[in-house]
């Protein structure tokens, strides 16, 4: 194990500023670095958190000898790019979902990260969320019994969001509910189908070619007798905030409230029925942590409420998943280990979304995930 703190950069500084205060407590890290575009919000931020090393310019940071490892916040269509050249550049990379935006940017991230050992995590939040954790938890105490299926859904009004957002394709950001289905028992997709249903309207139909208001895929495991269903909306559909994860077992079943905020509702088979279903709270997983991060579970982690990055506020804080993420990069570095997900099984789970949005276009078409998206 590497007793030497790991030397981090953080790229992004919109959602990217939720993680400052948690890398700057955290033992085994060093925040060396900031990037942002824009000088003045560079300022405010590393004058806030007193931090000297700050660029503009993301591939002039990539060139300091002193960065271990770098986290990307930026962009969406960003993702795919700014990994090929920090991985290229010899550092190690953590980057928010999606991966990237096409198969073959994907492809070449596992391939650099292989040629040059580098360790790659793709920061999904829903994997580390203390909901997830729970059912992890009963699954692997064997209270959730056999696994039957699993199902997800994240749903949000994306009306108002700037940039690449009016009319994205559902399915093109889905890690959010594949994330989940998959990361229970760490299984892999073998193959998508997707039905896409309703119309958003027209004025967003140019942007990405793309008319549907939902798209739901059924998701099938490889090497494995189960199925998941996911569906996805971002315009045009009446729904309150959602990321839901439910997972149904011979012995218990865990279900997502209907409405956010309410308990989880946990159905135990063979009891008389008015006795199957009861509400219950998600415990904290704060104790998996190092001490001087754990507070941030159950808080948002920057300074003000009007700080707070959207996806953030809208998204009830992520149940608590960020300094759970931060924790797994950095073990993973100083052990030498492998996170998750990996680059590979990062590469699973975005491929997921962006081929079921394909099998959409072609009417529910069977596309099967690609060889490197696979472990051996």
């Amino acid at each position: 194990m590497d007793k030497r703190k790991i030397n981090v950069a953080i790229a992004g500084l919109g959602f990217g500023a939720e993680f400052i205060p948690i890398y700057l407590k955290h033992p085994d890290a060093n925040l060396v670095a900031i990037c942002q575009r824009t000088q003045s919000r560079l300022d405010e931020i590393g004058n806030a958190f007193n931090i000297a090393a700050r660029y503009t310019d993301y591939d002039e940071m990539l060139l300091n000898p002193g960065i271990d490892a770098v986290h990307i916040n930026t962009p969406i269509p960003d993702h795919g790019q700014q990994t090929i050249k920090a991985l290229r550049a010899g550092k190690h990379v953590a980057c928010t979902v999606p991966m990237a935006t096409t198969v073959e940017e994907c492809e070449e991230i596992v391939a650099i990260s292989k040629e040059k050992n580098l360790t790659y995590m793709m920061m999904e939040t829903v994997v580390y969320a203390r909901e997830f954790l729970f059912m992890k938890e009963l699954y692997e105490k064997g209270e959730l019994g056999k696994i039957q299926f699993l199902k997800a859904s994240h749903q949000q009004d994306m009306d108002g969001w700037p940039g690449y957002w009016p009319g994205l394709p559902p399915m093109y950001y889905a890690t959010h509910c594949v994330g989940p289905v998959l990361g229970l028992m760490r299984s892999e997709a073998e193959y998508v189908s997707c039905f896409g249903s309703g119309t958003i309207r027209e004025e967003m139909h140019g942007f990405y070619n793309s008319p549907y208001a939902v798209e739901t895929t059924h998701i099938k495991f490889r090497n494995s007798d189960l199925s998941a269903h996911i569906y996805r909306s971002l315009f045009d559909v009446a729904r309150q905030y959602r990321e839901s994860f439910e997972v149904y077992g011979s012995k218990q079943s865990v279900e997502w409230p209907l409405i956010e905020g309410r308990p989880l509702v946990v159905h135990t088979a063979k009891r008389p029925e008015p006795e199957i279903p009861s509400e219950t709270e998600s415990p904290d997983y704060a104790h998996l942590l190092p001490e001087p991060i754990r507070a941030f579970t159950k808080q948002g982690v920057y300074d003000a409420d009007d700080h707070q990055h959207l996806s953030f506020t809208q998204g009830s804080g992520h149940g608590g998943s960020h300094p759970h993420l931060v924790h797994a990069f950095l073990e993973a570095l100083k052990n030498n280990t492998q996170p998750y997900p990996n680059a590979v099984q990062s590469a699973n789970i975005t491929c997921v979304g962006i081929l079921a949005h394909e099998s959409a276009k072609q009417g529910g078409a069977v596309i099967k995930l690609p060889e490197f998206t696979l472990l051996k």
